[in-house]
């Protein structure tokens, strides 16, 4: 942003120089180039964490504020994790703690329950990160260890990872469903730039995007679903994956991974 307004700065101040007896009308184009891109990034900003009248025409429901973890708390908790997760400018952020699964803040989930919704939000990685945004998500009992147990859009970085190498045939690379399905066609934004990540529920029918590309879609508790559990390391929990709600989660695995524009739908009728 600086270095592009020195740059128009100059050329105006060339163009004053060089035209001095004039009036000056292509510097006013110039000012006003500036003055528009200007405005864009104020309204880029403005939309962070933000909905359009549109979106809220379409039922859609901000999951975070930006500001606060109202309508959040630590798996298996009453309340908001105490460490391991922060808010800071705009962004919901798990912090490195050596890439254990779900051992330092913990995972979150949200406090309702959903069904049928479509679910968008914006991830960011950093180097070798994991991560990952479960749905379906049903607290337990006995606590498993490790991460609680629920559906799972994959986040993760699939080439620094050691992960991305594991499962069947790709099955546990970003926006795949974690250890079942492997996410074809997918393009994904390079490490330290914003991804979108978008999952749609309608009855029983799951579709996985990614930045604009449906990555992949299955039927929860159908034949051909039952025989992937049966082969993932899900294969010991009963029903895994058919329950008729649950909670949406984010996933603390010890890797540094920044969140922002969390949104969510329930979709009516279906």
């Amino acid at each position: 942003m600086i270095i592009r307004n020195i740059l128009l700065a100059t050329l105006l101040s060339i163009f004053f120089i060089s035209c001095q007896n004039e009036s000056g009308p292509q510097a006013k184009r110039i000012a006003t180039v500036v003055n528009q891109e200007d405005e864009g990034d104020q309204v880029k900003s403005t939309q962070l964490n933000n909905l359009t009248d549109i979106e809220k025409e379409e039922g859609w429901k901000l999951l975070f504020d930006g500001k606060t973890t109202q309508g959040w708390r630590g798996a298996y908790k009453e309340s908001f994790p105490e460490k391991g997760w922060v808010v800071e400018d705009g962004l919901l952020i798990v912090l490195p703690s050596g890439g254990a699964e779900s051992a330092h803040g913990g995972d979150i989930v949200t406090e309702e329950q959903y069904s049928n919704f479509e679910l968008t939000l914006e991830f960011k990685l950093t180097e070798g990160a994991n991560s990952g945004i479960k749905y379906f998500v049903r607290e337990q009992s006995p606590k498993p260890e490790g991460s609680a147990i629920g559906l799972e859009f994959q986040i993760l970085d699939d080439k620094n990872h050691p992960d991305a190498k594991m499962g069947r045939n790709g099955n546990r690379t970003v926006g795949s469903l974690y250890d079942l399905i492997t996410a074809e066609d997918k393009i994904v934004q390079p490490i330290g730039d914003w991804n979108t990540a978008r999952i749609v529920s309608r009855g029983n029918h799951v579709e996985h995007w990614l930045n604009g590309n449906k990555v992949l879609e299955y039927e929860r508790g159908g034949k051909d679903f039952k025989d992937l559990v049966a082969k993932s390391k899900y294969k010991d929990h009963k029903n895994f994956g058919e329950a008729p709600q649950g909670h949406i989660l984010l996933q603390d695995h010890g890797d540094k991974v920044y969140f922002r524009n969390i949104k969510i739908r329930e979709i009516p009728g279906s």
